[in-house]
């Protein structure tokens, strides 16, 4: 009854499930005393990602951060972009938060909200200059499959958010989602493909613990980035 009544309010299938998890000590009061400074609360009003950030800089929309090591790292070494980074998960929060404050960085903000409608409330048209979903929750079994966030009317909607040139980078160690996702952005008539079908791993973007242990197990990590078509 919960998840069709969340439906229902959202007017969509969620790619998430909120789990409690345990929130350290150190989380707690990081979230309790940065998310005031770093924090974006969710409001279906139109953000000014300039004003937010307090500059002129390229946007990079960072979706589903989990626990936040590959956000701060990113951000860390690119100090000249900014990064908007989305995630339900306030263990995740905290722990980005915690990052933050340790590494001292100025370039990111966090909503802590459903990406979906973060996207379709909160940011407008040719925004961003680039997306990162780095390991979505694959939701392997079929019958889950629908809750997938790679879906078409998704990235119709987050196409219009990228300026001309942007990009959409996703990286997925599931074989199978990544050839959704390839399949989906493919049929996108404003994106083309940086690679012939899967791109070599970007330097930005680091190799988690996870995925390096993953890698030595002989586990395949998939990137697929495409871009923006800056004429049709």
């Amino acid at each position: 009854m919960q998840q069709r009544d969340n439906l229902k309010r959202s007017g969509h299938i969620r790619s998430f499930v909120l789990r409690q998890g345990r929130v350290s000590n150190a989380q707690q009061r990081c979230y309790d005393t940065l998310m005031p400074q770093y924090g974006i609360p969710y409001s279906a009003q139109v953000l000014n990602l300039e004003a937010v950030f307090g500059r002129d800089a390229p946007k990079i929309l960072e979706i589903g951060f989990g626990m936040g090591e590959t956000t701060a790292a990113i951000a860390q070494g690119h100090p000249d972009n900014d990064y908007l980074a989305i995630e339900v998960h306030t263990p995740g929060v905290g722990s980005l938060l915690k990052q933050i404050e340790e590494r001292q960085l100025s370039n990111i903000r966090i909503v802590q909200h459903d990406a979906v409608e973060v996207l379709r409330d909160m940011l407008a048209d040719s925004a961003l200059d680039g997306v990162h979903i780095f390991f979505p929750d694959p939701w392997h079994k079929a019958r889950h499959n629908k809750r997938r966030l790679i879906q078409t009317p998704f990235v119709a909607q987050l196409v219009q958010k990228l300026r001309p040139g942007g990009y959409i980078h996703v990286a997925t160690d599931w074989q199978d989602y990544a050839e959704q996702v390839l399949a989906v952005l493919s049929a996108e008539p404003l994106l083309k493909n940086s690679a012939a079908d899967y791109a070599p791993r970007p330097d930005y973007r680091p190799l988690t613990k996870f995925e390096q242990r993953g890698l030595r197990l002989g586990h395949g990590v998939w990137d697929l980035v495409f871009r923006r078509k800056k004429d049709l």
